[in-house]
């Protein structure tokens, strides 16, 4: 059974003015997306900011999210790490706390080969008994997993069961898919991929979109889903000029400036990521306006 069909927020970190983690407005987030629809949250992934948070507050954001969801939705903690035994331990920290399954981005800088690949998300599926997800972004690590290598994780261990697939190569995807006989639950890792990826057998998205249209995201996964493809399909149209401003500079440059446009106040994201460019701000700003969302800045 998968951990979760639909669409599951990669939740942004809030800071406080004192670049501090904001625990209160985490929480707040968490319950803005549940009660507009999402399905799962992703907490400490790319989007929330992981490569800079402690291991302290890392493995805290977790505990935190975990027990404000308190089983409402499924919570999928990013414990990946490029040091094998860092991402043990954070997975092994997580599964205590609660989450009901991990998302294990590939080794970033150490450009691991695919036999260390294998033997890298062996070694952390092996410590812990929850659900894993693969999470392939070879834009941001410098390292891709081949669509081999994914069967050949998916077909020898029982608890890596899917991926997010961020590549943006939708020929891999339904190679992956091929590979497998389709037994992988995979999610798009791009939200101007949804519906192509779902069209392959895809069952859901990992979404930045989803922080500030959740219900939206929602339904252009379960409208594809239940056959109604058309209602699916344009949705994707209709909110690819407001992804394509979420991500004209990097993740989460654009999403943290979006959520402060809507009055929740998340902060700045911590260098080395700066604050949105001016007048990438006022295009992001009209293409929120175009699909409704309200701004307040």
């Amino acid at each position: 059974m998968a951990l979760f069909k639909g669409a599951g927020v990669a939740i942004v970190t809030p800071f406080n003015e004192k670049n501090e983690v904001n625990y209160e407005k985490l929480g707040e987030l968490i319950d803005y997306q549940i009660e507009n629809g999402t399905d799962s949250i992703i907490i400490c992934g790319t989007t929330g900011e992981s490569s800079t948070l402690t291991e302290e507050e890392h493995l805290e954001c977790i505990k935190f999210a975990v027990e404000k969801v308190n089983k409402r939705v499924p919570v999928i903690a990013g414990t990946g790490s490029n040091c094998t035994e860092t991402a043990i331990y954070l997975s092994t920290e997580a599964e205590k706390y609660g989450a009901d399954g991990l998302l294990l981005v590939t080794p970033y800088y150490n450009k691991a080969t695919q036999n260390g690949l294998i033997e890298h998300f062996t070694a952390v599926a092996k410590k812990v008994s929850i659900p894993i997800i693969l999470y392939n972004v070879p834009g941001r690590t410098g390292c891709n997993i081949l669509p081999k290598t994914v069967a050949t994780l998916v077909k020898n261990v029982d608890n890596i069961v899917g991926i997010k697939e961020a590549s943006g190569n939708i020929a891999q995807v339904a190679e992956i898919m091929n590979l497998t006989d389709g037994n992988i639950d995979m999610y798009s890792g791009n939200d101007e991929m949804v519906v192509p990826i779902l069209s392959l057998g895809g069952i859901g998205v990992i979404s930045v979109l989803s922080n500030i249209a959740p219900r939206e995201t929602h339904d252009m996964v379960m409208k594809y889903l239940e056959g109604d493809i058309i209602t699916s399909r344009n949705l994707q149209l209709k909110y690819l000029p407001l992804i394509n401003a979420l991500f004209c500079e990097v993740n989460p440059i654009p999403v943290k400036a979006a959520l402060n446009l809507m009055g929740f106040n998340v902060g700045k994201p911590r260098m080395p990521l700066t604050e949105m460019e001016p007048a990438n701000q006022e295009r992001l700003k009209k293409e929120m306006n175009n699909c409704n969302i309200k701004t307040v800045a």
